[in-house]
């Protein structure tokens, strides 16, 4: 049905337009009673095999939705109907911005990918901190809330531009995500650099420490997949030297390798999400879980479709997995079949738990290396 939908409607209107106009449908389902009731036993059927543990936090199941989609707090409760068991809320920057000038979302529909370059249009933290305050939840899912850089803001005042949106944020956010790795902000990938990343991390913390004296925020940082593979090994060295609680692999990439869609679609500059992004961030979870194992929580996203797709990112490593892009591709039942497939591969497979299954495939990899040596 959503597939007739989208090849009628969806695809012929404006990316942006399309997303707002969903997004309107989703919040007000959420706000009808019966019909959310109605529609949550319908979308949002729950697997007790599927229960997570991650970040000290407890989740009906491994699958959430990413950074992106809601990027000012108003949709928590639509999301969760639909299914995510996490929702991450942003990117949510210092101050308010209205993001690049339009046209700034663009589907391949080859490829099924999108590019974007929204530029982290949100209300800022002020605004967010306070809708988050005031929210009555119908739904109690797990909430991150992503902060990024303001685009006004000098790369040499970026910390203190973080640690604002950390000290609004942290007490209304199960966990928070520092942002270092959208293409679509000037210099915001600098930040990803040890020498920079290392500072910045640790004013974060700080901030959530002493924001929130009642609990431990937990605290993740978002990479980039068009990082070099040392690059990738100083950031999982750096997350254990600080004791970061999770690594998110991987944002957008810059790359148009292997794209089928249109050249003037394809030259569009922007992050490329779905499922071009598949192969790479699969290799940057893998390196990441031989290098930290269970000692830091990694988030698996970037190209992930199905529960075949989230399954391997299990396997490699990933506790948590997320998604964004397929979503506009799949429609509202994603994530309810999403769950169907990993509770079925969880019974095939020879791991008696979620948990047991995390990095099973990427320890066996090593392994089997090993004994060839």
């Amino acid at each position: 049905m959503y597939k007739l939908l989208f090849n009628l409607v969806f695809r012929w209107m404006d990316p942006e337009k399309a997303h707002h106009l969903a997004f309107r449908w989703i919040r007000l389902a959420a706000a009808t009673p019966v019909l959310r009731t109605y529609l949550t036993a319908v979308f949002a059927p729950r697997y007790k095999e599927l229960r997570t543990e991650a970040l000290g936090l407890r989740m009906h199941g491994p699958f959430g939705l990413a950074a992106g989609f809601d990027k000012n707090a108003v949709a928590i409760d639509g999301m969760a109907m639909l299914g995510f068991d996490h929702i991450e809320i942003g990117t949510v920057t210092g101050l308010a911005q209205p993001g690049n000038p339009k046209k700034r979302l663009f589907r391949l529909l080859s490829d099924r990918a999108l590019i974007n370059r929204m530029g982290f249009n949100n209300e800022g933290s002020a605004a967010v901190a306070q809708r988050l305050a005031e929210r009555r939840p119908v739904f109690k899912p797990v909430v991150g809330v992503n902060i990024g850089k303001t685009k006004v803001v000098p790369e040499s005042e970026a910390v203190d531009d973080y640690v604002t949106s950390a000290e609004r944020l942290a007490r209304h956010a199960d966990y928070l995500v520092v942002n270092v790795s959208s293409p679509n902000t000037p210099g915001l990938r600098n930040l990803q650099a040890t020498e920079s990343l290392r500072p910045l991390l640790s004013a974060v913390r700080e901030a959530a420490d002493r924001t929130v004296t009642d609990r431990r925020v937990p605290l993740l940082v978002k990479i980039a997949p068009d990082l070099a593979d040392e690059d990738v090994d100083a950031v999982a060295d750096l997350a254990v030297e600080l004791g970061l609680d999770g690594i998110i692999a991987t944002n957008t990439t810059i790359s148009r390798d292997g794209l089928r869609s249109a050249a003037e679609l394809t030259a569009e500059t922007g992050g490329l999400s779905g499922a071009p992004l598949k192969e790479r961030s699969l290799e940057v979870l893998r390196r990441l879980y031989e290098r930290v194992g269970d000692r830091v929580t990694l988030v698996g996203v970037g190209g992930i479709e199905n529960a075949e797709d989230a399954w391997q990112r299990i396997l490699a490593g990933a506790t948590l997995v997320q998604g964004y892009s397929a979503f506009i591709y799949e429609g509202p039942f994603w994530s309810r079949s999403i769950h169907k497939g990993l509770a079925a591969r969880l019974a095939a497979s020879p791991h008696a738990t979620l948990a047991e299954a995390v990095g099973a495939d990427t320890r066996d990899r090593a392994a089997r290396k090993q004994a060839a040596a």
